[in-house]
């Protein structure tokens, strides 16, 4: 059955990222994709991420899933830890695309993102907030969703990354 449902996401590269390294697996990005078009009926998905010239590959692999890249500059620490902090830029992209998607699924456990889910929810416009993991989630992120909510750390079976062999063909 064809849905006439046009969901985005927006998602914190990052958070998800560590959340789910953090539960002891890897997210397969390519069959995460598939599923936000099955489960959510999202036809537009975006990926925020902060920008290292050396990840050229990774860039272009989840360009190729399916996903558009929104890249945040990078800039190292006095530790040379790197740190994309993403948060205004999903905000202001959600907010930019507003008038062009049903509903919005945002991706994070990030308690910096209450007021936006909080607007989204209070308008009709928040489809789900997808978390890696209940208890990592924030307080704030939970309350402003409300039942909006599910945690990724059930779906290991569904989106795990495993490794593929490549051919020698």
């Amino acid at each position: 059955m064809q849905t006439l449902e046009n969901n985005y996401a927006f998602i914190d590269s990052q958070n998800v990222n560590l959340g789910i390294q953090n539960l002891g697996w890897k997210l397969d990005w390519e069959r995460f994709r598939v599923y936000l078009k099955e489960k959510y009926f999202i036809s537009t998905a975006y990926l925020f991420i902060g920008y290292i010239q050396e990840n050229q590959d990774l860039y272009a692999s989840l360009q190729k899933a399916g996903y558009i890249l929104i890249f945040k500059p990078v800039i190292p620490n006095e530790n040379g830890e790197v740190k994309g902090n993403v948060d205004a830029d999903l905000v202001l992209q959600t907010m930019i695309d507003f008038q062009n998607y049903d509903k919005a699924v945002i991706v994070t456990s990030d308690g910096d993102f209450y007021s936006l889910v909080k607007y989204l929810y209070e308008r009709n416009k928040l489809k789900m907030i997808m978390s890696p993991y209940v208890k990592t989630c924030s307080k704030l992120l939970k309350k402003s969703a409300k039942e909006k909510i599910v945690f990724m750390d059930n779906l290991k079976s569904k989106l795990e990354y495993k490794y593929k062999r490549k051919s020698t063909a």
